[in-house]
């Protein structure tokens, strides 16, 4: 049975006597089992001159501060300190969480993929699975039938059976990375996926009628922030939205007594929703039940967190590449950095808060290097480290003055740079066989040919990464990726992407 408990300092003190191999094996394998972070990034059995190099690695290479006992510390303190708490419905949440409960999280199939807004209910459930709690995945198979009216100025347009079903997929995916590790047995808490369109789906109108209606009271249904914003808006609200708090109150009382899921999550927005749940428990099934709310995230100046121009920054591959999932955290602003490293990222506080005491000194700050940790991080929950591969490729390959290796500029790495640098489409038979000379001009890069010939003869020309300094030199097949698109670099600060057409 794997150990919840962070590794504490005294038992390495105590340990850091033993100075031969095999029993720094025994220590190391101690201290693997005593972590119950991410163990499997822990590096392979190397030397350590004192107990600090050992802790340090620990430290590194884990979710949580490795000098810190969790015994001492629950989970709901955690998220404390990470901002990640909005309100609770007591203190007695915290005793609660004493001891491995589990808790539940709905996210209904609006779309093939959650988006980074979503994201935060997500790393909740990892916390509360990394302190060895079950976390519940209640996918709204039911309840995305109707609509939440919560923060919508409008009715959502209804979805068909067949969209909803393609849309549960496709977010049950977008999960299977971040809190499913069959794989990993110093984390054993695996998970529970349920669909409430299981339960609400074979209930009649009567039925809910008689066994849910009967015991919620219409004045306080009333009285929800969400319900009086839409009456009072010339939109208004139907009955179907009206009802969706009933629902989901229906759904917490199911989930109590059929998993004995004690604790709701959701977005401060859910907390009317939540509290119906829990009143609805205490009439049906004379049970105490909990919730928590955690802050909806937005930027410093107000907007939602999540949108960019070009729409939505979805959490599935297909929808949006992991470079562009990359570069939208990349290009948060210095004043939100902070705030987001804490609540989507896993990494110590303490590691955190000194790039903080960095940033405010700029002497000691290289410039993005929280942003960049940031998309890192969060790159790697959601898209795994392939997916950070991806995007520092392409990264590379889009900066102005970077040098890559010509190996790197595969088909994939050009495509997603469509968009991010300057490009241009020319006709497959006029690109090709043309002079270099030719192409820069004729292509708007070069004022004239002299200009041209000046840059290629002092080394100042690219074609996919490779210096190009022949005067003669002509565009041909090889030099197209995949027979469609080539990248030119013009000195140290532009590059331009030729995408040929028929």
């Amino acid at each position: 049975m794997a150990t919840y408990h962070s590794l504490s300092f005294a038992p390495l003190q105590h340990l850091c006597v033993w100075s031969n191999r095999k029993n720094f094996c025994r220590l190391f394998r101690f201290a693997k089992r005593c972590v119950f972070v991410q163990c499997a990034k822990l590096p392979k059995l190397a030397y350590f001159r004192n107990v600090k190099e050992v802790v340090h690695q620990l430290h590194c290479c884990g979710n949580v501060d490795a000098t810190q006992d969790s015994s001492k510390e629950t989970v709901i303190q955690v998220l404390r300190k990470r901002g990640l708490i909005d309100q609770t419905t007591g203190p007695e949440v915290e005793k609660l969480c004493q001891k491995p409960v589990r808790i539940y999280v709905g996210f209904d199939p609006t779309a093939e993929s959650l988006h980074v807004g979503n994201l935060l209910g997500i790393v909740i459930l990892r916390w509360f699975q990394l302190y060895g709690h079950q976390p519940v995945v209640l996918l709204g198979g039911a309840t995305g039938k109707i609509g939440d009216p919560s923060g919508k100025s409008m009715e959502r347009p209804l979805l068909d059976n067949e969209t909803i079903a393609r849309n549960l997929q496709g977010i049950k995916r977008n999960f299977e990375r971040i809190l499913v590790f069959s794989h990993d047995t110093t984390n054993p808490v695996e998970p529970i996926f349920l669909n409430n369109d299981d339960w609400l789906g074979k209930m009649g109108f009567l039925e809910f009628l008689r066994d849910v209606g009967k015991y919620t009271r219409v004045g306080t249904m009333l009285g929800k922030e969400s319900v009086r914003n839409r009456m009072n808006s010339e939109e208004g609200i139907s009955f179907t939205e009206f009802s969706y708090q009933l629902l989901q109150a229906y759904d917490f009382v199911h989930l109590h007594k059929h998993y004995g899921v004690q604790l709701q999550a959701g977005g401060s927005d859910q907390w009317g929703n939540i509290v119906a749940g829990k009143e609805l428990a205490r009439r049906l099934l004379g049970a105490n039940l909990h919730g928590l709310t955690f802050p909806l995230l937005t930027s410093s100046d107000g907007r939602k967190f999540g949108k960019s121009e070009k729409g939505a920054i979805w959490l599935s591959p297909e929808k949006l590449s992991p470079f562009e999932f990359y570069q939208f955290l990349y290009k948060t602003s210095d004043a939100d950095v902070i705030r987001l490293l804490k609540c989507l990222t896993f990494l110590p506080l303490s590691e955190i808060e000194e790039l903080e005491l960095r940033m405010n000194s700029s002497s000691f700050y290289k410039a993005n290097t929280a942003q960049k940790l940031l998309a890192e991080e969060v790159t790697k929950l959601v898209h795994g480290e392939e997916g950070v591969k991806i995007a520092e490729r392409v990264t590379s390959a889009s900066s102005p003055g970077r040098l890559v290796e010509e190996s790197i500029l595969d088909f994939d790495t050009l495509r997603h740079l469509k968009g991010e640098i300057p490009s241009k489409e020319i006709r497959r038979e006029h690109l090709l066989q043309r002079s270099l000379v030719e192409v820069l001009v004729e292509c708007g890069i070069m004022k004239s040919k002299s200009e041209a010939k000046r840059f290629i003869s002092n080394g100042g020309c690219y074609i996919n990464n490779r210096r190009v300094q022949e005067l003669d030199r002509s565009i041909s097949k090889e030099d197209l990726v995949e027979n469609d698109m080539l990248l030119l670099g013009i000195g140290k600060k532009q590059k331009i992407l030729l995408v040929a057409t028929e």
